[in-house]
């Protein structure tokens, strides 16, 4: 079960009071207690964390709740992480710090700076790793908007990225996007994240060596192994990949710098295999696809990196025991708890 820290719901009850909401019988309905909100000490199951944003914009019948939600909060959430960010030299190392940390914040999180086709860009990509996937577009625009709020943090309020990535339709208006994110929105991306310029990572920070070092100090001997699993980490870059058609073992090994036979290794001793992740993965994309977006089947196939229909309507019957239409068009998913949350986790 993937946990994160109580903070990640800062402002939620004052948000939901706002629009004349209960915010107890929200975490209720969350199956979360009150006084863990908030508080950087005490984790909360990160699928429950979800869910309550979810529930709230639906409850609410708020379409932007998760980009409203991320305007009461900032770096402070990820505590230790935060500050040895905000601290480090560069925005470059400040984002590296966020890599290699973001499992003391959560562990079901996963965020990486990737190269893109034009060499003056770069990608900020982020994904939930969370299998099966639950619904969580609203808490991908929350953690959008935060990251938005690092960003101007770190290069000034006035900052605009390229444009910014979504992996589901539109809650709202372009122009609603392009209003809060001061970018070009992209809807139904393979990963959600931000396109910036290369430049932009190189800036200099108020860097302040020995807060940093404290704060580094802290993650490395207070905190468990920040490492993810390797599995954990190869589902994400699997997810990135897909729609590109180019996804075997050894193309995967060679983004870890590691030998194919030493990355299924590792993988065995995780219990899973290469061939079994990109599975889940696809698995895990058709459902959402299906359930949260209109693209047609032919685009579908191409998210998942099928050259032809007949190929996802065999893997749907494997996956759902029926056809993509018929799947889409389905109100339950199976695979799903009944309420789509965990128990409460114990701090």
């Amino acid at each position: 079960m993937h946990l994160i820290r109580g903070s990640s719901l800062i402002g939620f009850p004052q948000l939901v009071t706002a629009y004349g909401g209960d915010p107890d019988a929200a975490l209720e309905l969350a199956n979360l207690d009150p006084a863990d909100l908030g508080q950087h000490d005490r984790f909360i199951p990160l699928r429950n964390a979800i869910a309550a944003v979810e529930d709230a914009a639906t409850v609410l019948n708020v379409a932007d709740f998760g980009r409203q939600l991320a305007v009461r909060q900032n770096i402070d959430i990820l505590g230790p992480v935060g500050v040895a960010a905000r601290t480090a030299a560069t925005v470059a190392d400040a984002f590296t710090i966020l890599d290699t940390y973001m499992s003391a914040y959560s562990p079901g999180i996963a965020t990486r700076i990737s190269n893109h086709p034009d060499p003056d860009l770069s990608c900020f990509e982020f994904d939930f790793l969370l299998s099966p996937a639950p619904p969580q577009a609203q808490a991908t625009e929350l953690a959008l908007g935060v990251t938005l709020r690092v960003l101007h943090l770190f290069l000034g309020s006035t900052y605009r990225p390229v444009a910014v990535h979504l992996p589901h339709p539109p809650l709202g208006t372009r122009t609603d996007y392009r209003r809060y994110f001061g970018c070009s929105p992209h809807f139904n991306e393979p990963t959600a994240g931000f396109t910036m310029r290369a430049a932009d990572l190189q800036q200099s920070l108020s860097h302040d060596p020995l807060a940093h070092q404290l704060a580094l100090n802290y993650l490395s001997t207070r905190l468990r192994n920040p490492t993810r699993d390797l599995s954990c980490t190869l589902r994400s870059l699997i997810r990135q990949l897909l729609p590109t058609g180019n996804l075997t073992a050894d193309v995967a090994a060679r983004q870890f710098g590691l030998h194919p036979k030493t990355l299924q290794r590792r993988l065995a001793a995780e219990g899973t295999t290469f061939a079994q992740l990109v599975d889940q993965s696809r698995r895990d994309t058709a459902h959402r696809l299906l359930r949260d977006t209109d693209l047609s089947l032919h685009q579908i196939c191409n998210q998942l990196g099928y050259s032809e229909q007949s190929v996802l309507t065999r893997s749907c019957k494997r996956w759902f025991n029926t056809t993509p239409t018929a799947y889409r068009s389905t109100k339950i998913n199976p695979s799903h708890p009944a309420d789509g949350h965990e128990p409460r986790s114990t701090p």
